[in-house]
């Protein structure tokens, strides 16, 4: 696999706001981390092993072990993975500013999630909410993207297992789906309990490590799952070093130490500047 985009790649990626990767882990890889997964306990909504964080964004849609790049070797290779960190760097772009071995991309949220039975995720986003954070543009050839996310499917992802549902091309869209309603807190997720049902959204079918590629401002959720089992899915979001914690989360001091200096600036591009005063303030 390339470790940048293709030209094929970047026109699609344009046109629909995702890509699909094939194999992006390697069967080897995908056992490594569903085993780190189970080595986890049970922690539940509002729980911490170490620095890895039980949280869900809603009521149904299954449970987050948030920063789970703490959780070891497995998750901390996901970080600046060749399958995608360069396509990644491409689209959110910007790089003509600082070194592009080194940036200037930073994750602002990286999670496992556990999806059961009758869970999923609503619709939500799209390119009418014109969120800075999220959004799509390309100007003069170059792609500049406020946060592009990895979602790696560690399990099956077919019919019935509540797979990824998006509308390509709704990045660029102007208007609210007519089948979503803006909720109470204004964030325009859809009242409905999933992706199922909403005109115009594809079932993104994928098999255990296969990576999926999409920009946020794309219009995306879940179908529900219906088959037994979990539905295993790892996310990593992406965006300018500029940007900040999404949840407020931080690296712990022993990840850092771990960590290269490459990966390092990708979790925490922004170091405090050391203060030794020379002269000390007066009162």
């Amino acid at each position: 696999m390339s470790n940048t985009p293709s030209e094929m790649e970047i026109y699609f990626f344009d046109l629909r706001g995702y890509l699909i990767l094939k194999n992006a882990l390697t069967i080897d890889e995908v056992a490594e981390l569903n085993a780190a997964l189970d080595l986890i306990p049970p922690i539940k909504k509002g729980e911490w092993y170490g620095y890895v964080h039980g949280q869900s964004f809603g009521e149904n849609d299954g449970l987050n072990f948030q920063q789970i790049y703490e959780a070891g070797e497995p998750f901390e290779n996901l970080i600046d993975h060749p399958s995608w960190i360069n396509k990644v760097r491409y689209f959110v772009g910007g790089e003509g500013t600082f070194d592009y071995n080194h940036g200037p991309l930073f994750i602002d949220e990286n999670f496992a999630n556990f999806r059961d039975p009758g869970e999923a995720i609503p619709i939500h986003s799209g390119g009418h909410d014109h969120t800075k954070r999220t959004q799509f543009l390309v100007a003069d050839g170059k792609f500049h993207c406020g946060q592009i996310n990895i979602l790696i499917s560690l399990s099956d992802m077919g019919p019935g297992d509540g797979t990824t549902m998006l509308i390509p091309g709704s990045h660029k869209s102007n208007f609210l789906h007519p089948q979503t309603e803006q909720d109470a807190d204004n964030t325009n997720n859809s009242t409905n309990e999933s992706a199922d049902g909403i005109e115009g959204a594809v079932e993104i079918f994928m098999e255990p490590g296969d990576a999926l590629l999409f920009v946020d401002a794309i219009c995306h959720g879940s179908g529900k799952r219906t088959n037994p089992g979990t539905r295993r899915t790892i996310v990593y979001r992406y965006g300018p070093s500029w940007g900040n914690f999404r949840h407020g989360y931080h690296p712990s001091p022993k990840l850092m130490k771990r960590l290269s200096l490459e990966r390092r600036k990708i979790i925490q591009p922004q170091v405090p500047i050391p203060r030794e005063p020379q002269y000390q303030e007066s009162g």
